[in-house]
């Protein structure tokens, strides 16, 4: 590390008297009159020594040609003489008279052919330390400026260490040139041509106060070189958190000065992530104009009341888009829309959160709870259900061949330059991990170096690999099976991928090296559904919208856990639970859709009518029907396993599931069934026979329901006439089948 720059010019040394001395003031009339530009004489020289000694002495540091130097003092002269005072009492209006605030106004106010005396003489001014805001001075070469102030070979030095960092991660030459002119106004603005005196605080005013956006671009690329280059010990947020601003003006406009204290106290405080935390102070806000309007005399948390927050809580239920804001652009086709149920949970989210913090820190006393007062309402949570707005299959197979198809002739180029943003090889991992892993737009910007892991399976070496995925807003970090073809396309990009800065995961707190980044900066939150869903559509000749809205990143999430979940060997809810990274089961359902196919399988397979319709064989005694014997003899036997039924219209009695056997049932030990067994011209079949409730409850529920329609059936007529009481008290019952009793002792058995 080389030795520090120190101040060249101690101006303490100089004779700084405000005023003009007499034979001072008689030598600038001679030259006004005479208006000279070149040498002076020697009796000028010594009358004015005091006032060109320093003069001198600065253009010399300055690097100032001797040609150039006595035009350089003339100028500064000429306006001596017209203020009649020396140039160490102007005030900083007149620095700005005495230099111009353009080249051109400066050359015709002193009747210059170039400009470069205006640079000459800023820098003289600058190291004398009557003048230093060069932001003053208009248009002027900050950076050359800044060259002649601390010195051509310090500047330059500086400005390429810094300038091969930002080459290095991938920055082109417009980039470059946009950080010097950054760093020449940095220079000057902090009096120090040294990137180790560029603090994190002057940064973040140099940003706040920057007159461009390149130049607070700049800015926060040069925080993330000071950070690589361990001259502080963090980068710049990308954005302030003050917050971005909008087109209609500040969010706290509209709000009582007292309760916007509370929220930006709440807001410095809380641990929330910052996302959340920005969108959360935003809703109090809403609630602060609601309460100007409705409660003007409630501006304290501590004064409200559980009348207060039911009112609000009312208000909410029935609020509409843009109340109670500044609606931005974006909003103004849904203005006086009502807002969306997640929307309105959210808002009482953010009030229930901000008074359980400051009642649990003490800044107010206890008057009600805020879970109960501030909680859902279920009208709202009702509204609040899974809806996964699923990709059709047919639109989703064209995107996969999209983006496993990418080329780089099928990236957007704007205007001005000559490729896209990104490298092809980035966009094509970006698309495959988006169109394959299933992650939330977060997990892919904040995926790392090294994600991609070798998979042990010997089962399946060649399939899939492990994709390590950082900690989420439910998990924490953990790894996944994916198809092998994501980690060629990663460590494709790894092979290729420019080396850029450590990073902190905000998440995390961890300095990392995130794997989608160029240019020291990650991929923007934004490239995925603005640009490379449309890459993928126009590739795939696809609309970027269908039936359900726009294809959106999050969208893919849900088409991918919805067919892992309807495949023909589907993964489990308890898998897809793992598998996405969510920590209850029921938040895996929000992504889930069954297919009409496989909710048809199901259904099928479930053989509802198969259980309510049952089937028995039947035998058709062919013989009889070809000889014309069927009327009077019997063709179709029924089996029931234990003998045969000869009854035509089977399907119609009463008794089929308790056989009575009258006489049209045949033993299966019997001669007759054993002849009709014999034939060998029988037919079997099968016929459905539809159950009715207590014949299913027999079969299902066993003996108990059995005994029960038995009791039923006992005095109901079989197809021959007797009922079942009369045939068991007959000789009709057949042998073998059990000793008779009587339905007095069944139902007492029953009873029993």
């Amino acid at each position: 590390m080389g030795e520090r720059w120190c101040w060249p010019i101690d101006a303490t040394v100089y004779d700084r008297f405000p005023g003009l001395y007499t034979d001072e003031i008689t030598e600038l009339e001679a030259m006004t009159w005479r208006k000279r530009f070149g040498c002076w004489a020697q009796r000028i020289k010594e009358a004015l020594a005091r006032l060109r000694h320093p003069l001198q002495d600065a253009l010399k540091v300055a690097e100032v040609p001797v040609s150039k130097q006595c035009t350089c003092a003339t100028v500064l002269l000429l306006e001596m003489h017209r203020r009649q005072t020396s140039f160490w009492a102007w005030n900083p209006a007149e620095w700005v008279e005495t230099l111009c605030t353009s080249p051109r106004e400066f050359c015709q106010r002193y009747d210059l052919a170039r400009d470069e005396v205006r640079r000459f003489v800023a820098a003289a001014a600058y190291l004398l330390g009557c003048f230093r805001d060069a932001t003053a001075l208009g248009i002027i070469d900050r950076v050359v400026l800044a060259r002649h102030v601390f010195g051509r070979s310090t500047v330059n030095r500086a400005i390429g260490q810094v300038v091969d960092l930002i080459t290095a991660w991938g920055y082109g030459a417009n980039q470059a040139r946009i950080l010097r002119t950054t760093l020449g106004v940095l220079f000057l603005a902090n009096q120090s041509p040294e990137l180790r005196d560029l603090t994190v605080p002057f940064l973040e005013e140099q940003r706040r106060l920057s007159p461009t956006k390149h130049h607070s671009a700049g800015v926060l690329t040069l925080s993330k070189v000071l950070l690589t280059l361990g001259f502080t010990g963090r980068a710049l947020p990308y954005f302030p958190e003050t917050g971005c601003p909008k087109p209609v003006g500040d969010v706290r406009n509209g709000v009582p000065p007292e309760w916007m204290e509370w929220v930006e106290r709440w807001f410095s405080t809380t641990t929330l992530q910052r996302k959340t935390r920005r969108n959360w102070r935003r809703h109090l806000f809403k609630a602060g104009r609601w309460l100007a309007a409705e409660h003007p005399d409630c501006t304290s948390p501590a004064h409200w009341t559980r009348e207060i927050a039911a009112d609000w809580v009312a208000a909410v239920c029935r609020m509409t888009v843009g109340e109670w804001m500044q609606a931005d652009a974006k909003y103004q086709k849904r203005i006086g829309k009502p807002l969306a149920p997640s929307s309105k949970a959210n808002h009482l989210n953010a009030l229930a959160a901000f008074f359980r913090d400051c009642q649990e820190w003490e800044w107010i006393a206890r008057r009600f709870d805020p879970r109960r007062c501030f909680s859902i309402p279920s009208s709202v949570r009702k509204l609040i259900a899974p809806n996964p707005r699923t990709i059709a299959d047919d639109v989703w197979a064209k995107l996969l061949w999209a983006g496993l198809n990418l080329e780089a002739r099928d990236l957007p180029v704007k205007p001005g330059q000559k490729r896209h943003f990104y490298p092809i090889e980035m966009v094509r991992a970006v698309s495959i991990v988006w169109l394959f892993c299933g992650l939330r737009m977060d997990e892919i910007r904040r995926l790392r170096i090294g994600c991609v892991l070798e998979w042990k399976d010997p089962a399946a070496p060649a399939v899939v690999c492990n994709f390590s995925v950082p900690a989420s807003k439910t998990s924490p970090s953990f790894s996944k099976p994916v198809d092998r073809l994501v980690g060629e396309a990663v460590r494709t990009w790894e092979a290729v991928r420019p080396p850029q800065p450590f990073t902190v995961d905000e998440k995390t707190g961890e300095l990392v090296e995130f794997l989608f980044m160029y240019r020291a900066q990650r991929i923007a939150d934004r490239y995925i559904n603005q640009t490379l869903i449309g890459i993928l559509c126009n590739k795939a000749g696809i609309q970027r919208a269908d039936a359900r809205g726009n294809i959106t990143s999050h969208r893919a999430r849900s088409t991918i856990a919805s067919q892992l979940f309807n495949a023909k060997e589907p993964m489990s809810l308890f898998e897809l639970q793992r598998w996405l990274g969510h920590k209850w089961a029921y938040s895996t359902e929000y992504y889930l859709r069954i297919s009409a196919t496989k909710l048809a399988n199901s259904y099928r397979n479930a053989e509802y009518f198969a259980r309510n319709v049952r089937a028995i064989d039947v035998l058709i005694d062919r013989e009889v029907i070809t000889t014309g014997k069927a009327v009077d003899q019997p063709w179709k036997f029924y089996d029931l396993g234990h003998g045969y039924c000869s009854y035509a219209f089977f399907d119609q009695c009463p008794h089929r599931m308790a056989c009575a056997k009258c006489s049209f049932y045949l033993p299966k030990g019997s001669t007759q069934a054993q002849l009709l067994e014999g034939k060998a011209n029988l037919l079997r079949m099968r016929q459905e026979i539809p159950l009715q409730e207590a014949e299913l409850a027999a079969i299902d529920d066993g003996v108990a329901a059995f005994e029960k329609l038995l009791v039923q059936l006992a005095d109901v007529p079989t197809p021959a006439g007797p009922t079942p009481r009369q045939l068991r008290s007959s000789a009709l019952v057949p042998l073998g089948v059990g000793p008779v009793r009587t339905l007095d002792q069944e139902s007492q058995q029953n009873e029993a």
